[in-house]
């Protein structure tokens, strides 16, 4: 059977959203409310800057839908540092704050690489062998977002394979595009947006986002987000995604 495939954009608090993506005079309080039931997922943000009360993550649970799943982007002092293998009390602090209070509608976890930190097998192996398999328990699902041309080997893939952890899809012409089924689901982020059409994307880029989800969900559960670009079109983007993925191929 097909994964589920889930659809959505990079965080909800953007204010060029207001009167585009949000309805105009929308509380600024009642956007993940509205946005979760227009998506179905969103990949929180913020935690990759700074850590949240376990009250927030409860209250993002409670306002969003059964069935809508967040992924959560991993904190910076967990990846953007020299040796990966010394993030353990930095993966400590960023899982106890309190995201698995978010029960079922907890989506993978995305450990973004600095753009500069190249491929080192043994202190790379060191760091997915911090990442716990559970948490409260609570399946946690892992996925890595590298941006050098360095992890485009097999030796990353294996090490990724060996422990079930995702590669992120990149769709950006600066980074590595990484396409290895080493976990059970896929995540992609699609950071190619356009300002200058309505829905963010051309028609042939759509129906090639919709293969490739397609085509994913043959392994597993799909999560894809549209990320940067022309941030305004994004959730325009992820819309025409769910509504074409929701016509027969």
């Amino acid at each position: 059977m097909a994964g589920a495939i889930r659809i959505g954009v990079g965080g909800w608090t953007f204010a060029p959203w207001r009167g585009v993506f949000y309805p105009k005079g929308l509380a600024q309080k009642r956007e993940l409310e509205f946005a979760s039931r227009m998506l179905t997922s969103i990949e929180i943000n913020g935690t990759y800057y700074s850590t949240f009360k376990p009250d927030s993550w409860r209250k993002w649970r409670d306002e969003t839908p059964d069935g809508f799943v967040f992924a959560v982007k991993a904190s910076r002092f967990c990846t953007n540092r020299k040796v990966l293998a010394g993030a353990g009390p930095a993966v400590d602090v960023f899982l106890a704050q309190g995201l698995t209070e978010l029960g079922p509608k907890l989506g993978p976890i995305n450990w973004q690489l600095a753009e500069t930190k190249k491929f080192d097998p043994a202190d790379f192996g060191a760091f997915l062998a911090l990442l716990p398999a559970e948490k409260d328990g609570l399946a946690l699902r892992h996925a890595v977002e590298v941006r050098n041309p360095s992890f485009a080997t097999p030796a990353f893939y294996d090490l990724c394979a060996k422990r079930g952890v995702a590669i992120v899809y990149a769709k950006d012409e600066k980074f590595p595009e990484i396409d290895q089924p080493t976990a059970g689901f896929a995540y992609a982020r699609f950071m190619s947006t356009s300002e200058k059409l309505e829905t963010g994307v051309s028609p042939a880029a759509l129906n090639g986002y919709a293969k490739q989800a397609r085509a994913w969900a043959g392994r597993g559960d799909v999560f894809a987000y549209f990320i940067s670009g022309a941030k305004v079109r994004n959730p325009a983007a992820a819309r025409a995604l769910i509504v074409k993925l929701g016509k027969p191929a």
